[in-house]
Formats: structure tokens, C-alpha cells, sequence
């Protein structure tokens, strides 16, 4: 191997440098910004896809017209092409049709998982907005029990010392 170091401190060092899945050397964690930057906000929409929109803003008329034609026409492909640049399918957005109770406690988990089932089963809202909302709900579920649990334990501790006390005196 021609570009290897003869060094073998220097070999070591970039072979640890380029493995595979750490391709960023020690002190450089590979992030574009600052520790303590965390970017652009969640959310924040690019120049270009504003731009974008905004050309579409007053041709969506003209754009959907012409889709319609092209689609008749057989050419499924550019409406796709089209529709899609348009009309990107959205994610992270708002369920409706369904109202969860408030969840203040495991049995409020039970009962928002019932609401949730039930408007699957009314066709209110898709699978994957159920699964996604399941989810959080499965969260808090598991928050609630990680607190009743550091509750317990710190019950426990609470008594410890004097039960301690106690056996150790007689």
C-alpha cells in the first residue's frame, strides 16, 4: 500500500479516524454548528421550498387544469411528476376527528387507548395516526410508572434508616 504512513502512531490514529461508522477525528463530532447551536427551528422551510411555493401560490389553478388535461391524455407520469412537487404528502400534522381525554393517570391511558381504537374502528383516523398516537399515550404510560416508582422507592427509603435503628438496638 503506497499511501500508507511508515509511522505506526500515524497509521493507528487515521485508521481510527476512518473506520467505518466514525469517519470524524477526536474533538470534531462531525456536527455543522457550535455546541449549543442547534440550527434552523424545527419546522423552518428552506429559501428554495419558499420560493417554490410561492410560484405555485398563483399557478395552482393553471397547474391543476393542465394536470387534468395531461392525465386524460394518458401521460399519468407527468401528473404524478406534478401533484407531488405540488402537493407533497405532509408529515407531523394535526389528527382531527379524534379528541383524547386528558391523561392524568395509567387509567386515563386505558381510557384514551379505548378513544383511539374506537375512531380506528369509525374509520375516523388512519392506522398510522392511531399507531403514532398509541405511541405517546405508551409513552406517558411508561412515565407514569417510572414516577410511581421512584415514589415507592423513595418511600422505602424514608423507612430504611429507622427500621435500621430499630434491629440494630435490640
Amino acid at each position: 500500500m503506497p499511501n500508507q504512513p511508515t509511522d505506526p502512531k500515524t497509521f493507528a490514529r487515521n485508521s481510527r479516524v476512518n473506520a467505518r461508522g466514525k469517519p470524524f477525528g477526536p474533538g470534531n463530532p462531525g456536527r455543522p454548528f457550535a455546541p449549543g447551536n442547534p440550527g434552523k427551528p424545527e419546522g423552518a422551510r428552506r429559501k428554495a421550498t419558499t420560493a417554490l411555493a410561492a410560484m405555485f401560490a398563483g399557478e395552482a389553478e393553471a397547474i391543476g387544469r393542465r394536470a387534468i388535461e395531461l392525465a386524460q391524455e394518458g401521460r399519468v407520469g407527468a401528473v404524478k411528476l406534478v401533484l407531488d412537487r405540488a402537493f407533497p404528502a405532509r408529515h407531523g400534522r394535526c389528527v382531527e376527528g379524534l379528541r383524547l381525554p386528558s391523561i392524568a393517570t395509567a387509567a386515563d391511558a386505558v381510557t384514551a387507548m379505548g378513544a383511539i381504537m374506537a375512531a380506528v374502528s369509525a374509520g375516523t383516523i388512519t392506522t398510522d395516526e392511531a399507531r403514532d398516537l398509541s405511541t405517546l399515550v405508551e409513552n406517558f404510560r411508561k412515565i407514569h410508572e417510572l414516577a410511581d416508582i421512584e415514589r415507592r422507592v423513595a418511600a422505602l427509603e424514608s423507612h430504611a434508616p429507622a427500621k435500621r435503628a430499630a434491629t440494630t438496638e435490640g
